[in-house]
C-alpha cells in the first residue's frame, strides 16, 4: 500500500487549520487516514507546526512519499535531517550517538533561528505602533494649530466689526442728544427775544416819562 504525508484540512471558512497526516494515497484529502502526526496553522506569522519528529522520520524511512507542502514542513521541522543521519547509521556511516549530537546541534540552531525571526518581528510591531502613534500625535497638533488659526481670524475680524459699531452706537448717540440741544438753544433764543421786548418796553416807558 502507498502511503502519503499530507495536510488534511480543518477550520472554518478564511480560517484554515490543518492536520499532518498519513494516509492511504487513494483515500480523499479530508477522508481516512492511518495516522496523524502533527498540526500546522498557517494564520499566525511565523507558522505554528507541532510535528512528532521521530513518527515522521520513520514513515519516511518506511517509504512514505510526503506532498510539496508537507515535504517543506518536514524539512523545516528537522524530519528530513533526522532521516537522512538514521539512514547514515542504518549503513554504519555513523555512529547513533553522533548523529543525535548533529541532530541536537541542527535543532538549536534552528531553535535561535526561529526566535530571532520572532524577535524581530516583534521589535518591527512596537516600531510600527510607536510610528503610527507619531504620527498621530502631529495629526492632532497640526488639528489643534489650525484651529487656534481659526479663532485668531475670528476675533481679528470681531475686533474691527465692534470698532465700526462703537463709532456708530456714539454718533446714534450725539444725534439723540441734538433735539435736547436744539430745543435747549430754542429756549434760550426764545428767553433772549423775552428780554428784548421788556428792555425795549421800559425804555418806551422811560421816554414817554420824560415827554411829559
Amino acid at each position: 500500500m502507498a502511503t502519503k504525508i499530507r495536510l488534511q484540512r480543518h477550520g472554518r471558512k478564511k480560517r484554515a487549520f490543518y492536520h499532518i497526516v498519513v494516509a492511504d494515497s487513494r483515500a480523499p484529502r479530508d477522508g481516512r487516514f492511518i495516522e496523524k502526526i502533527g498540526t500546522y496553522n498557517p494564520i499566525t506569522n511565523p507558522a505554528t507546526i507541532d510535528l512528532d519528529v521521530n513518527k515522521a522520520a520513520q514513515w519516511l524511512l518506511n517509504g512514505a512519499q510526503p506532498t510539496d507542502t508537507a515535504r517543506a514542513i518536514l524539512s523545516y521541522k528537522g524530519a528530513a535531517y533526522k532521516k537522512h543521519l538514521q539512514v547514515g547509521v542504518n549503513k554504519g556511516a555513523i555512529t547513533q550517538e553522533d548523529a543525535d549530537k548533529k541532530f541536537a546541534a541542527w535543532m538549536s540552531e534552528k531553535d535561535a533561528k526561529v526566535e530571532a525571526k520572532k524577535s524581530g518581528l516583534a521589535n518591527t510591531a512596537a516600531q510600527n505602533k510607536a510610528d503610527a502613534m507619531k504620527a498621530e500625535t502631529k495629526r492632532k497638533e497640526s488639528i489643534a494649530a489650525k484651529i487656534v488659526a481659526k479663532n485668531t481670524v475670528v476675533e481679528e475680524v470681531a475686533e474691527e466689526v465692534a470698532e465700526p459699531a462703537e463709532e456708530v452706537a456714539e454718533t446714534t448717540e450725539v444725534v439723540a442728544e441734538a433735539p435736547e440741544v436744539v430745543a435747549e438753544t430754542a429756549e434760550a433764543v426764545a428767553e433772549s427775544a423775552e428780554t428784548s421786548e421788556e428792555t425795549s418796553s421800559e425804555e418806551a416807558t422811560s421816554e414817554e416819562t420824560a415827554a411829559e
